[in-house]
């Protein structure tokens, strides 16, 4: 017989641990971080009197926000003195979360990189009014703000966001579309097929973090870009592989180097074409696309 009891305050934060998870790396970029800020607020949660919790989904996405947002404060300073850009922790995960169409583009890396340029209160109010429709008192609460201050942030946060990120979806399907023209220009070393998947004024971020090679600040423009890919491919002399894999719910290439991982490429698509690369070389923030991380918004 099984006398195994699990305590109430363990089970409900099991219960809600992939979605509490989700919401401090949304804040953070950072799955590490996030395991850490999830460490703190499980900590929290289990002296608080159960009996007093009226909604604890809700309570607890509280505890996790007021860590992240302290953690969000510190990280900043980190990478004030990072070499070159930054960029999100990529993760490999699971096929639910490329169906949730709202989850997914909210975990692109695109548009982490662009929650990037928020402050952190502005960061933690976008991500929990539009990716987890977290109501304005709750999120009030969360943060130690008025409603009416809330309402005022996440539309400055919006409009902020809005101004930078794509104008049109784009189905999952076009996005696999030009990744794999990409894909195939990349392996057989097309320059002009390359060119033509690329948009105009397409952004290459690359994130090295001072460990392996990558551009200090970001590329823009085809050309530009174009010659950049075509260095670099030069100098490895064709002794790499490249895997379409789902990273972050979004179609992505995992590339790898005589076998050994070495990076991986994000892209963001319009009119099918690719409008942003960003590519993360820096082995500390590789440890999650080996094994699948499971997501979710509820």
């Amino acid at each position: 017989m099984n006398n195994h009891v699990t305590d109430p305050a363990t089970e409900a934060f099991v219960a809600y641990r992939d979605l509490l998870f989700t919401v401090a790396y949304e804040m953070l970029g950072s799955a590490a971080d996030a395991e850490d800020v999830l460490q703190e607020a499980w900590l929290r949660w289990v002296k608080v009197d159960l009996a007093q919790v009226r909604d604890q989904r809700a309570y607890m996405v509280r505890i996790t926000t007021r860590q992240a947002l302290n953690r969000l404060r510190s990280l900043k300073q980190r990478k004030e003195t990072y070499v070159g850009p930054w960029l999100p922790e990529p993760l490999l995960t699971t096929p639910d979360v490329a169906e949730d169409v709202e989850l997914a583009e909210s975990l692109s890396l695109a548009l982490l990189y662009v929650l990037e340029t928020l402050s952190p209160t502005e960061r933690a109010v976008f991500v929990l009014r539009e990716v987890f429709d977290v109501d304005y008192n709750e999120i009030a609460a969360a943060i130690g703000k008025t409603p009416a201050a809330v309402r005022q942030i996440a539309h400055r946060a919006r409009r902020h966001v809005d101004a930078r990120r794509p104008r049109t979806p784009v189905s999952v399907a076009q996005t696999r579309a030009a990744l794999e023209s990409f894909q195939s220009a990349l392996q057989t070393g097309d320059l002009q097929a390359l060119l033509d998947v690329l948009a105009p004024d397409v952004l290459l971020v690359t994130d090295g973090g001072g460990l392996k090679q990558a551009a200090l600040r970001p590329v823009t423009g085809a050309d530009n870009v174009l010659r950049y890919i075509a260095g670099n491919a030069r100098k490895v002399n064709g002794a790499f592989t490249s895997e379409l894999m789902t990273v972050n719910g979004n179609p992505a290439l995992i590339l790898r180097l005589g076998g050994a991982l070495d990076s991986v490429l994000a892209f963001r698509v319009e009119d099918a074409r690719i409008t942003g690369l960003y590519s993360v070389r820096n082995p500390e923030k590789l440890t999650r696309v080996e094994s699948e991380t499971p997501l979710s918004s509820r």
